[in-house]
């Protein structure tokens, strides 16, 4: 292939769709990295674009859409790991494009949380948003940026909007898979620490747990649920609560690794061995469930893949029905489960 002749003229995204004989939705999506070209179309254009010396003009482009080439994200999330997870996921898929990305916490519980988000968008002119849970679920936000026309994808744990604007995991079929795990092991007597009141990710955890008990016609007894906010202080309180009881549970499923590290320190202060004496499973598969002692039986929550495939939704916009909208959970065995001592 040839070097196309040129004077002073640079080269535009017309002439390397013209030389590599595809369209111009073709070239951008070379520019942007999808995930959903052929490797030798992705290889011919980027060829192409260097035997020309063309250079995207973010600039140009931004005008001409009346939008910076910035990516925002939304959140009021009290566990620090799953941002900075979802943060690494969106520069998986932004890395060697014109896109950066704009943090932005906010506070649920405000009555002024969608004037101010109104206000950011408006002065960003994002070229699009994402939305972490639990203000994920608040329908006038969604609203909102379809009034400001900022493209937007919001981060689930069941279904919340149209395919192209959602990325979503299986919680509460992978939570009764894990229950399912427990009583594989001998476990009946199972016990829950569950997430905060107004996350729909508590909401579906809890109710795969409850799946799970029905499914194998285990008893559900109050003193073994008790609530947690995603913290480790939390976790403490709520496991104090459950290994207090005289009649306690052999095993515990708690809602994300944080709150189970938590529920470890409480077993092992009232003398019990983990996982001799109290099976424990937690939820994310956060760098401290490998690096306690036992290693702890988790869920794996996909954060940063649904990340990477949310990114590629906003600038891989025209093709955003194509990605998946539903990323599986997958359990990891480790050492914290074992058959139970007392039946």
């Amino acid at each position: 292939m040839g070097t196309e002749k040129r004077g002073e003229r640079q080269p535009t995204i017309n002439d390397v769709a013209r030389v590599a004989g595809v369209s111009k939705k073709t070239v951008s999506r070379v520019i942007n990295r999808s995930p959903l070209l052929k490797d030798d179309t992705r290889s011919k254009v980027e060829q192409v674009i260097a035997d020309l010396g063309y250079v995207p003009n973010p600039q140009a482009r931004a005008l001409a859409l009346r939008r910076n080439f910035l990516l925002g994200l939304l959140h009021d999330n009290p566990n620090a790991q799953t941002v900075l997870n979802f943060q690494e996921g969106v520069l998986d898929a932004i890395r060697d494009t014109n896109f950066a990305l704009v943090v932005r916490p906010v506070n649920r519980h405000s009555p002024d949380m969608l004037d101010d988000i109104r206000d950011f968008l408006e002065k960003q002119r994002l070229y699009g948003v994402f939305i972490l849970p639990p203000i994920s679920e608040n329908e006038e936000l969604a609203a909102l940026c379809r009034e400001l026309d900022c493209a937007y994808v919001r981060m689930g744990s069941t279904q919340l909007d149209s395919p192209q604007y959602l990325v979503e995991s299986n919680d509460r079929e992978i939570v009764a898979s894990a229950i399912d795990h427990l009583v594989e092991m001998g476990h009946r007597r199972i016990g829950l620490i569950e997430g905060p009141e107004g996350f729909r990710s508590a909401y579906e955890r809890r109710e795969g747990f409850l799946d799970g008990i029905r499914r194998h016609g285990l008893e559900y007894r109050a003193q073994w649920h008790a609530p947690g906010q995603y913290t480790f202080d939390s976790g403490i309180d709520a496991a104090d609560r459950i290994l207090g009881e005289a009649d306690r549970p052999t095993a515990i499923f708690v809602s994300n690794d944080e709150m189970a590290a938590a529920a470890m320190h409480v077993a092992r202060g009232k003398g019990l061995l983990v996982p001799e004496d109290l099976s424990i499973i937690g939820f994310d598969d956060s760098p401290i469930a490998s690096h306690i002692w036992p290693p702890l039986t988790t869920v794996r929550w996909p954060i940063r893949e649904m990340a990477s495939v949310a990114a590629h939704k906003l600038i891989d916009s025209v093709d955003a029905d194509k990605l998946p909208s539903r990323l599986p959970s997958t359990l990891i065995r480790r050492s914290s489960v074992a058959p139970p001592r007392m039946k």
